[in-house]
């Protein structure tokens, strides 16, 4: 069935800005939360990769989110095992960092924190193609889709800092090593191409992404936990398939914050929304946005329609922020991929997100802000 172009213009518009048909008095909020504290212990040097592994988008798992959410809760010291995390830098070297976990109530510290839920992975087309190619400088250098970004390594990511990137793990890792081109990774940001004179071209329609370039910028360093590197071969590292990127230099765009995710429950219309390059179509950002099926503590399962290439884009939702009395866009999970589960004895697919619970959200903030101070509230 064929949409008009106005038609699906207009359905575009509503979902980017999270338009919901319902009681004007009643807004969608975000929750708040008392994260915990990740706070470094004890860094140590490691032995220079060696780039080897392949590119892998696609990654096995015959758990599904019942069998999830059977899983034991992993203890205190499990969940710093998880959250300690190796830094990759430019010239190659790589360190690894432990981490303490402390909870703060009131002034008094104590070490405890909870994380719970297991694995998924891969990637679908679902019945009719829905995804929306984005076309014309006006859409694609306009909040939020300037805030996604391609890798080097064929990956999405989003801007989360002035300086930051975040993607998912498998991106740069593939749980045994570093993947090729990972040393030398690289930012692309789709921006007009220049004719001679430095003119921007004029953008009339949908061939304008033929006029659009990438400009790349280098990465200093990334972050990736030890949960995705040590538990890549099993149902925990599903669970943590996500990395943080510090460029070499500011990318100057909007970035967009990060934020605890909330239930599937809680969200807009119970959808989520992502942006990537997919591999189907090259040069292209490509939007979409569905239901969530089902969901564990870590993970997001849902039938958005996408291809290799969309892993690591940033999964977001539109919320009123009571606090600052105003409506705020947040990365809430990072698109992993498609995983085949074991459903009722028959096979089933979804599209699965990692979600950021507050002990990630504490991990990441920390990364991109240097201290706990700013990310104790969100």
């Amino acid at each position: 069935m064929k949409i008009s172009r106005a038609s699906t213009l207009i359905l575009l518009l509503c979902a980017v800005k999270n338009v919901i048909p319902a009681n004007s008095h009643w807004k969608p909020t975000w929750p708040t939360y008392k994260v915990p504290v990740v706070l470094p212990q004890s860094t140590f040097s490691l032995k220079k990769p060696d780039f080897d592994a392949k590119a892998n988008l696609e990654v096995l798992s015959s758990c599904g989110p019942v069998c999830h959410k059977h899983f034991p809760s992993p203890t205190l010291n499990e969940l710093k095992e998880y959250m300690s995390y190796e830094t990759l830098y430019a010239n190659g070297s790589r360190t690894e960092t432990n981490v303490g976990i402390y909870v703060i109530n009131t002034g008094n510290g104590s070490q405890n924190s909870a994380s719970g839920g297991k694995s998924r992975r891969k990637r679908q087309i679902y019945g009719y193609d829905s995804r929306f190619s984005i076309f014309g400088k006006d859409f694609l250098l306009n909040y939020p889709f300037s805030t996604s970004v391609k890798l080097s390594t064929g990956c999405t990511g989003t801007l989360v800092g002035e300086k930051h990137v975040l993607t998912a793990a498998h991106c740069i890792h593939d749980g045994k090593s570093y993947v090729k081109g990972a040393q030398k990774l690289r930012v692309g940001f789709l921006k007009p191409r220049q004719k001679d004179g430095g003119k921007v071209t004029k953008q009339t329609n949908s061939s304008s992404t033929e006029k659009m370039k990438f400009q790349w910028i280098r990465v200093k360093r990334t972050h990736v936990p030890k949960g995705w590197i040590k538990g890549n071969a099993n149902e925990i590292g599903m669970d943590y398939d996500y990395a943080l990127l510090e460029l070499k230099k500011s990318h100057k765009r909007k970035y967009m914050k990060i934020g605890v995710s909330p239930s599937g429950k809680q969200l807009p219309g119970g959808r989520i929304h992502f942006s990537g390059y997919d591999n189907d179509r090259p040069g292209n950002l490509v939007y979409r946005f569905c239901d969530v099926r089902d969901e564990t503590y870590d993970l997001l399962y849902q039938q958005c329609d996408a291809q290799p290439g969309a892993s690591g884009s940033g999964v977001y939702v539109r919320m009123w922020k009571r606090k600052n009395q105003k409506w705020e866009r947040k990365i809430i999970g990072i698109f992993s991929g498609h995983q085949w589960v074991d459903h009722n004895d028959a096979p089933q697919d979804f599209n699965v997100a990692v979600r950021i619970t507050p002990l990630k959200y504490a991990q990441i903030c920390f990364w991109i802000k240097g201290n706990y101070i700013d990310c104790r509230d969100e």
